[in-house]
């Protein structure tokens, strides 16, 4: 494509690449001066209308989204018949390009990835939208390691047996789900099917499916399980093993129950294989206690427990000697009673007096000893609470983290703060508490999205009251209509079922049926008021009335000569009724102008 400007905005620049139904270019904003991607679909497809819907549709709705882990929209329109979506440009690569280049990965670092694309997905999935197209080559990987979502609701999956067929990619059915390669309707547990093949690819190097055409492909995602991926890479863990395959249920109902079951699932794999390190790292540093026995050093590992001890060797005594039991007994009871009364005295504080008056105990030291000195107090180790308010819910966990706290986030929904901000938090900034402890905060979902019912052609009072009781705010324009009834609706904006803010206004414009708004002519010209209405569809100039001093009386000089005093129309029965500018008058009408004389 030839550098061009869209909308006297948008310069194209590059391509960046190409999918099933649009190519992708590096553009700029001249406006905001920044980096943009621009997504154009293929020129086919501009003549679908069905597929220009649900691009702009999905496209508005994808707009409302905002997270980290998701490519954010910034615009969407058209230049003459070339319809756009604009994007967030991020530079990177692609998922697919470093598992070409490097798979398999690291555990820890394909477990990281998996965990953000899930973030990703559950933000998009709160929000009414569904990828429906999960795959490396739609999630951008940055330099730091940072991963994002791209291509929502545009490249949906279409199944063929032919490779060539507009839409169909050996990488579109190499992540489908069971039920959408069954023909029915994708859900949030499709994304984390094609999530979890994306895992498995990560971590073995290859897909769980192969084939020679698309259609093998596809039918061994209906019918066999996959193979298991430690199979491939034995490395894996067998708790991390099941995370995957518990994604790859052929039912639906199997797999984990949202994006955010499955991020939390591999967030908490990933925090015990770090305490397991560290556990085992702690044992393996702690000096071996000698023993009659070799030597054996425990070791802590998450997978088995720590080894016993070998007994202590017991100690022989010699044979009791008959005859000196009683003497024996008597030295013994002495002895016990000399040092339960040492106890009592040092306990009491009377012993230190006896020893010189000193009030500090003695200490008794051997030669080659250390004197025995007082334990110091325990000293609790604190930390100050940070400021949450206002940050993202990554800054507030990474800050809590630095300070030796723990995040306790909770979530709710907010029409004034942006998704993913802390709203509040329990304990106030500055507040000193012990390390490790909890500090809870609410981070917002932005604002409850909810589907716009569709009322387009149903009664006005009926369109209002449904969507009042969905929590919208209705606003009512009333226009000609050829087609629709006087009182029902024309069409609404925003569209039908497009999730957009509980509590946000929706438009109705209700038909005012086939009637003519007569044009503004009282008060022009007469030749002007002429050519309007010649020029007036519906409506038919049948006469003009001059009048004179003796019709207007006093206010024949407050009008101009010839001006146009005065408008009616031609009813029924030879009745004339009288009518205003911007009146709507039933199409047909006969017009009757009032014009004062010259003089």
């Amino acid at each position: 494509m030839q550098t061009q400007l869209l909308d006297g905005r948008y310069q194209i620049e590059q391509l960046l690449g190409e999918g099933g139904m649009a190519r992708v270019y590096l553009g700029r904003d001249l406006r905001l001066n920044r980096p943009v991607a621009i997504k154009i679909p293929y020129p086919h497809l501009m003549t679908d209308p069905d597929f220009l819907a649900r691009f702009r549709h999905e496209a508005h709705a994808a707009a409302m989204v905002s997270h980290p882990n998701l490519v954010d929209v910034y615009d969407v329109g058209q230049d003459g018949d070339q319809h756009y979506i604009v994007m967030e440009y991020v530079a990177g690569v692609t998922l697919k390009q470093l598992i070409h280049r490097e798979a398999p990965f690291a555990i820890p670092r394909a477990v990281r990835f998996g965990e953000q694309i899930a973030l990703g997905l559950h933000a998009a999935h709160r929000a009414g939208l569904i990828h429906r197209d999960i795959k490396p080559q739609n999630i951008i990987v940055t330099d730091d390691g940072h991963v994002r979502i791209t291509d929502f609701g545009v490249a949906k999956s279409h199944l063929s047996t032919a490779t060539t067929e507009t839409g169909i990619t050996l990488g579109t059915v190499d992540y489908i789900a069971p039920e959408q390669a069954q023909g029915r309707p994708a859900t949030p547990q499709s994304d984390i099917y094609a999530l979890g093949v994306v895992l498995y690819e990560m971590l073995t190097g290859r897909l769980p499916f192969t084939g020679e055409t698309p259609l093998a492909v596809v039918m061994k995602h209906i019918s066999e399980p996959p193979p298991p991926p430690r199979r491939y890479n034995p490395q894996i863990p067998a708790t991390l093993e099941a995370i995957i395959l518990r994604a790859l249920a052929k039912d639906p109902a199997q797999r984990q129950r949202s994006a955010l079951e499955l991020a939390e699932e591999l967030r908490s794999y990933e925090r015990l294989v770090s305490q397991a390190t560290v556990v085992n790292a702690g044992a393996e540093s702690a000096p071996a206690q000698p023993r009659p026995s070799p030597p054996r050093p425990a070791q802590v590992s998450a997978s088995r427990p720590a080894a016993i001890p070998n007994p202590r060797p017991v100690t022989t005594r010699a044979p009791r000697q008959e005859g000196v039991g009683c003497g024996a007994f008597f030295v013994g009871m002495l002895t016990l009673i000399g040092v339960l009364a040492v106890v009592f005295l040092v306990s009491s504080g009377i012993l230190p007096n006896i020893f010189g008056g000193n009030s500090e105990r003695p200490t008794t030291q051997q030669p080659g000893q250390n004197p025995t000195t007082t334990p110091e107090p325990t000293v609790i180790p604190t930390a100050v609470v940070p400021e949450l308010i206002g940050r993202s819910d990554g800054e507030a966990r990474e800050l809590l983290q630095q300070n030796q706290l723990i995040p306790a986030p909770s979530s709710e929904y907010n029409r004034d703060v942006p998704q993913g901000i802390v709203i509040t938090q329990t304990i106030s900034p500055g507040t000193i508490v012990e390390i490790n402890s909890p500090i809870s905060y609410t981070v917002s979902l932005g604002p409850l999205l909810v589907a716009v019912p569709d009322v387009t052609g149903t009664r006005n009072d009926i369109a209002r009251s449904q969507l009042t009781a969905a929590g919208f705010v209705v606003n009512t324009v009333e226009e000609p209509s050829q087609t629709i009834d006087a009182g029902f609706v024309i069409r609404q904006s925003p569209s039908p079922m497009l999730r957009i803010p509980q509590g946000d206004p929706v438009t109705i414009y209700v038909s005012l049926g086939d009637v003519v708004r007569f044009p503004d002519v009282i008060g022009r010209n007469r030749a002007e008021a002429e050519a309007i209405l010649a020029n007036t569809p519906g409506l038919t100039l049948v006469f003009v009335d001059v009048q004179g001093r003796d019709r207007l009386l006093a206010d024949f000089d407050r009008y101009q000569p010839n001006e146009v005093v005065s408008a009616a129309r031609l009813a029924g029965g030879n009745q004339i009724i009288g009518i205003s500018n911007g009146d709507y008058l039933p199409r047909g009408s006969g017009i009757v102008l009032g014009v004062r004389a010259e003089e």
